[in-house]
């Protein structure tokens, strides 16, 4: 933990924190000793340039490994992902994310797993939850077309998920795409009706200009080289915003471990619901 004062739910559950960073070699030898499992779920999201991110994704991720491979008995690695990683060429972030797996794939002296998941949301969710925060209200802004497609997946599920690949031996060396269930993901009226059943009002997408997020991207960018900071929405991560098919399905993930998801939108939503958002 960076901030060990954040997490003081987990210390009263009784997880042991350990202060650090992924430049903390010490720190991470420690966090790795002893274990069975190293779950890698640290990832920059935001920045102004390929390198901020790889500094995270791909430097930290190799500090990880060697972390791993140092002990007598090497746990098992499982890299946290991301669908974007799919597509490398469209943003800093993709790039990264790819970069890191491709570290992991190469190595021969440590068993890993690799999950790529889609958009996921639910508690403590901060990129989604703004979504689904606006659409409660009877708007959904839309950054690409309304008939692109994505698929989602409840934090939850992912949880389970996890666990379920770190059972199963026959998950090792694998990359693994997963989601909810839904054959063909959703596109953003799909999204809008749900909200709209479990809100009860009339959710209006709002297909943003392409010119004003063009200009906003822009100089986000050209702040951030200025203030030094990490800007969330830049050209890059318009390229991801606008790509038309972020779908994928579980057949290997269930195959290989019997995993299945268990909350689909309509669930998950009403579940936000309940917990007015």
């Amino acid at each position: 933990m960076r901030d060990p004062g954040k997490a003081q739910n987990l210390a009263e559950l009784g997880v042991e924190l350990v202060p650090g960073s992924l430049a903390d070699t010490d720190t991470l030898h420690q966090l790795c000793a002893d274990c069975s499992a190293v779950i890698h779920g640290a990832g920059a999201v935001r920045g102004s340039s390929q390198a901020e991110f790889d500094r995270v994704n791909v430097s930290g991720t190799a500090a990880i490994i060697d972390a791993v491979k140092s002990q007598a008995k090497p746990p098992l690695l499982l890299l946290l992902s991301s669908l974007a990683a799919s597509q490398a060429h469209l943003s800093w972030y993709a790039h990264s994310k790819r970069a890191g797996e491709q570290q992991l794939e190469q190595e021969d002296q440590i068993d890993w797993v690799i999950l790529r998941p889609p958009a996921v949301y639910g508690p403590g969710d901060k990129e989604m939850l703004p979504v689904f925060q606006m659409m409660s209200h009877g708007i959904a802004p839309v950054a690409g077309s309304i008939d692109a497609r994505t698929s989602l997946i409840h934090v939850t599920d992912l949880v389970e998920a996890i666990i379920a690949c770190l059972r199963e031996e026959a998950s090792q060396h694998q990359v693994l795409t997963l989601c909810d269930g839904k054959a063909a993901g959703y596109n953003w009226r799909e999204m809008a009706d749900l909200a709209e059943h479990t809100w009860s009002r009339r959710v209006r997408l709002w297909q943003l200009p392409k010119w004003l997020l063009d200009a906003v991207a822009a100089g986000n960018l050209r702040l951030a080289r200025i203030t030094g900071r990490a800007p969330m929405l830049t050209p890059p991560k318009l390229r991801e915003l606008r790509h038309p098919d972020w779908v994928v399905d579980n057949q290997a993930i269930t195959r290989i471990t019997g995993w299945s998801p268990k909350i689909g939108l309509k669930k998950g939503l009403e579940e936000l619901y309940n917990s007015a958002l």
